[in-house]
């Protein structure tokens, strides 16, 4: 929990990142190659000592990490931040991955959501509509593009969890997995110029801040926190409760960029939180006398 609680103040500053990009002398491509180049060049003794361990990753599961947190998650968060405030990335991207991951779930078999759990989630995805119906009527077309891009990253983000559960990985090599190949796709696509690159010529201060909060704080400080909850917590109790950060973006975004919370914020938010408190309720097992005590995720 003090892993996943330390992962929900890193994601706020991602997501008031993703909303100060716009302001900055940095491009997406050059947030995306510090966000998935510093941690494999931090980590390049340690990840060459797991690389057998790296090579037997399943395709699919590879596919889920790569797809879901890398370079497809990166831009759509970016792109849907810049059309739309720091509140929406911090409440769409991680409140609606609950309610992903729990269909992933179902898809593969799983139960359907029942009682506290799926009140909570219904109050979830009811404060997102309410985050966007002001923007739908009348029809503001950047905010509700922005807000459909962020809905495709918080679904690409579930894969990513979802994914984190099937792999034989550490932290450290699910890191790996997931910037080195988001690394190599990226630099690819700036040396043939699809993605426009302005670091070279960026504000050393605008490289500094991304570099820390990006490549030190997203990508190894939550890469390594997150991976160590999923695998202790569970996708699904970790996306709820990563959740929470929200609040702290809308906190946050007052001082940090000046942003002042509207009307839709401040109901779609509260309906956020409570679903999470809500979804993360969980009944204990029933047993007999005879039944050994189990924690609820043996």
């Amino acid at each position: 929990m003090t892993a996943l609680l330390l992962t929900v103040s890193i994601w706020a500053a991602f997501a008031l990142s993703a909303r100060a990009l716009g302001a900055s002398t940095l491009l997406p491509a050059d947030a995306a190659l510090l966000r998935f180049g510093v941690p494999p060049a931090l980590l390049a003794v340690a990840l060459w000592r797991r690389r057998r361990a790296l090579a037997a990753v399943r395709p699919g599961p590879a596919v889920k990490i790569v797809c879901g947190a890398g370079v497809p998650f990166f831009l759509a968060a970016m792109y849907g931040g810049s059309l739309t405030s720091a509140s929406f990335v911090g409440a769409i991207v991680p409140g609606m991955v609950p309610l992903f991951v729990s269909a992933l779930v179902v898809a593969r078999g799983g139960r359907l959501p029942r009682g506290a759990q799926a009140a909570g989630l219904a109050l979830i995805a009811l404060g997102v509509v309410a985050l966007v119906w002001r923007y739908a009527v009348p029809f503001d077309s950047d905010v509700m593009v922005g807000s459909g891009t962020l809905l495709v990253a918080s679904g690409l983000w579930a894969l990513y969890t979802v994914g984190l559960r099937e792999v034989n990985l550490d932290p450290v090599g699910s890191i790996g997995l997931l910037c080195v190949p988001s690394f190599a796709v990226v630099a690819a696509l700036v040396a043939l110029g699809v993605l426009p690159s302005g670091l070279a010529r960026a504000a050393a201060g605008d490289v500094v801040l991304f570099l820390v909060v990006q490549g030190l704080g997203v990508g190894l400080c939550a890469g390594l926190l997150y991976a160590f909850a999923i695998r202790r917590l569970g996708a699904e109790r970790s996306s709820v409760v990563g959740s929470l950060s929200p609040v702290a973006v809308v906190l946050l975004a007052v001082p940090l960029l000046d942003e002042r919370p509207t009307a839709a914020v401040l109901v779609g938010v509260p309906l956020i939180t409570a679903g999470v408190v809500l979804a993360n309720r969980r009944p204990r097992p029933a047993r007999t006398d005879r039944d050994p005590e189990v924690s609820p995720d043996a």
